[in-house]
């Protein structure tokens, strides 16, 4: 996921910096110390240590940086959870971040506590590079925190238990969405990527022009009912729909369904979230899918995934603060589509896979310092994800947002959404 930038805002408030927080706070607060600790595979971070890196993040790059005389909360702080700013020196190995069974989570709790109240207190003196940075920080944070949903997701479903974290939401049953509507996309010179004063991170610019040809996309993403049509007509056994790569990756690791899901009993197929199993929901985005598996979709569908391109200029007319996305502590799950024909969900519910390889746009520069390491050295093997989720914590999101993975991995709130062409 993409964490630095060289655009900012000029100014940021004190109580940005403690909503944002405290929603951290409010996400980890069901966890014990032994659930904060574990880490279910190398790809996720214990939740201990997704509260701990972000507090480092404000205290090495703001109040180390920029505050005369700061003290650290604890130098050894500094090893044990920096991620990957070389920069910075060493670190510990990210796959054997679960064994740091001390500091405890009451410790890091701590942590978080002395970092606000330094940033507090210091605020009213910052410079413009600290308020840079310290808007930078809040943005890192908002992606942790869905990281730190989706990580405590995978952890629990190891657990034969398959202990829910938070109560099902109350909701009306919903009833299945209209048949896929196909909007036409726009045609001819378009302008993507990010340009003004607002926040965005490096890899998002700079803003440049892109020809389209005539294409259309689906008025909203694939559901799972229309996954459970795609497997019940052999879509994980037949190869011609798949990739070379996804079709071994299927066969190395067994896969028949999205992640998460469980076939058996008079449920039939159910699924695992952060509110326990539950039976699938047909009208829902499907979520939990690599971009190997959205590929071989698209391609039973006689469709294709949209380019970067496409979906982008799709979006900029549509408002990034509305959709089901991230509001507080609770339940996360994709909802069903209720417009029947408008371009509908491109904010929320589930990232939508694109075709496009996460790649550097012409003219790209990283970040200047440590801060710059992040997304530019990234730019290999993995392809770009838009929109946001369910776990997306809301205003964090626009049209110029490049999410990236590589295309085996499916822990994320991922689904798709279908295009064609004219």
């Amino acid at each position: 996921m993409p964490a630095e930038t060289r655009s900012y805002p000029s100014t940021s408030g004190p109580a940005d910096y403690m909503r944002i927080r405290t929603l951290s706070g409010a996400l980890s607060a069901p966890l014990s110390d032994a659930d904060a600790t574990a880490q279910s595979m190398e790809d996720a971070s214990p939740a201990k240590w997704h509260l701990a890196h972000t507090s480092w993040f404000f205290e090495t790059f703001v109040l180390r940086d920029h505050v005369p005389r700061y003290r650290p909360f604890d130098e050894r702080y500094h090893f044990l959870f920096n991620s990957y700013y070389e920069a910075e020196g060493d670190r510990h190995a990210r796959p054997r971040r679960g064994l740091l069974t001390r500091p405890s989570l009451p410790e890091v709790l701590a942590y978080r506590a002395h970092v606000d109240a330094a940033i507090g207190e210091a605020l009213p003196t910052f410079s413009q590079r600290a308020k840079e940075l310290l808007v930078l920080g809040l943005h890192h944070e908002q992606q942790h925190q869905e990281l730190l949903l989706t990580d405590i997701l995978h952890l629990f479903a190891q657990n034969p238990l398959e202990a829910a974290l938070w109560r099902a939401p109350s909701a009306m049953p919903a009833p299945m969405p209209a048949p896929t509507q196909w909007i036409g996309g726009r045609e001819g010179r378009a302008r993507i990527g990010h340009e003004g004063q607002d926040f965005a991170f490096d890899c998002e610019g700079p803003a440049y022009d892109v020809l389209l040809s005539p294409h259309a996309l689906a008025h909203r993403p694939v559901t799972n009912g229309e996954w459970l049509e795609f497997m019940n007509d052999g879509g994980y056994l037949e190869p011609r729909h798949w990739l070379s790569d996804g079709w071994a990756w299927v066969q190395r690791e067994r896969i028949n369904a999205p992640l998460y899901w469980k076939a058996g009993g008079q449920d039939g197929w159910t699924s695992f979230g952060h509110d326990g199993r539950h039976p699938v929901n047909p009208a829902a985005p499907v979520t939990h899918i690599s971009f190997y598996e959205a590929d071989a979709f698209a391609s039973w569908a006689g469709a294709r995934l949209p380019t970067e391109a496409e979906w982008e200029s799709a979006a900029q007319g549509i408002d990034p603060v509305g959709g089901n996305q991230l509001d507080r502590a609770g339940a996360v799950r994709p909802r069903a589509c209720e417009e029947p024909s408008a371009l509908s969900q491109m904010f929320g519910d589930v990232w939508e896979w694109t075709g496009c390889a996460y790649r550097p746009y012409p003219g790209f520069k990283p970040a200047d310092g440590a801060v710059g390491e992040y997304n530019g050295k990234f730019m290999s093997g993995q392809f770009v994800l838009k929109g946001g989720s369910c776990a997306t914590p809301r205003g964090h999101m626009r049209a110029s947002y490049r999410n990236f993975f590589y295309p085996h991995q499916r822990w994320q709130f991922t689904g798709l959404r279908l295009a064609k062409d004219l």
